[in-house]
């Protein structure tokens, strides 16, 4: 487990690595490409049971990003790897664990599958968009009680808005949203694309995190987290 150098979390916690979704602006694939010696598997899916036990040797609270170097919700991922990963989570109540998904759907099963009807207050759960294309992705996160969902909007590559409506009436249901621009090579979205985030999620009381990709060229500073158990 690593110390990390995303803004909105503490470490970054690899039990599972590799994906199968081939994102063009994957920054992951990338960095296993260019560090072979820390991914023998290259980027293809794989388990390391002995990271299991990383969480609980940090004894003072943190975030704690869950598979940031890949998809812990691909299809791909086998029942047993997902439930090692949420026995820690319910082992390690001190710690607030991040889960980021493009498989919203997936992720419900394995939740439902799993916890039943309430995930625990220190899983925070959410999914990636980048645009309009892809809200039907936020449309699906889950339901289920418990925790904090959040929408990471990065890379943001396009206006989220749908034809003939704004983008107010889509995050209702949403406790956080993260914003971030493409990095390597960097792509800055639009800011009209930025605002009707921001301001849509002002209109619903939602905090906003801009990481420095955005905050960089933003004129007002947003380092909002949610409130714990997602309550606003």
């Amino acid at each position: 487990m690593n110390r990390s150098e995303i803004e909105w979390t503490d470490y970054t916690w690899n039990p599972v690595t590799g994906c199968l979704h081939g994102c063009p602006y994957c920054y992951a694939r990338k960095i296993a490409r260019r560090f072979p010696q820390n991914f023998p598997s290259g980027f293809e899916p794989a388990f390391y049971p002995e990271r299991l036990e990383e969480p609980a040797k940090v004894k003072k609270p943190a975030k704690i990003f869950v598979v940031s170097m890949g998809d812990l919700f691909g299809a791909w991922v086998p029942q047993e790897w997902q439930d090692a990963v949420f026995r820690v989570v319910e082992e390690n109540p001190r710690h607030t664990f991040q889960f980021l998904t493009k498989d919203p759907v997936t992720m419900g099963r394995a939740f439902d599958r799993y916890f039943g009807d309430r995930v625990p207050g220190n899983l925070w759960f959410g999914t990636s968009v980048t645009g309009s294309d892809d809200i039907g992705r936020f449309l699906s996160l889950p339901t289920i009680d418990g925790g904090v969902r959040f929408v990471s909007f990065e890379p943001l590559l396009g206006s989220i808005s749908l034809p003939n409506a704004s983008a107010d009436w889509l995050l209702g249901d949403i406790d956080w949203v993260i914003i971030g621009a493409q990095t390597n090579p960097t792509k800055h979205p639009l800011p009209a694309w930025v605002d009707e985030i921001i301001q849509a999620a002002n209109g619903a009381g939602i905090p906003v995190f801009l990481k420095n990709s955005i905050q960089s060229w933003w004129p007002e500073t947003l380092r909002e987290f949610p409130a714990a158990g997602g309550a606003r």
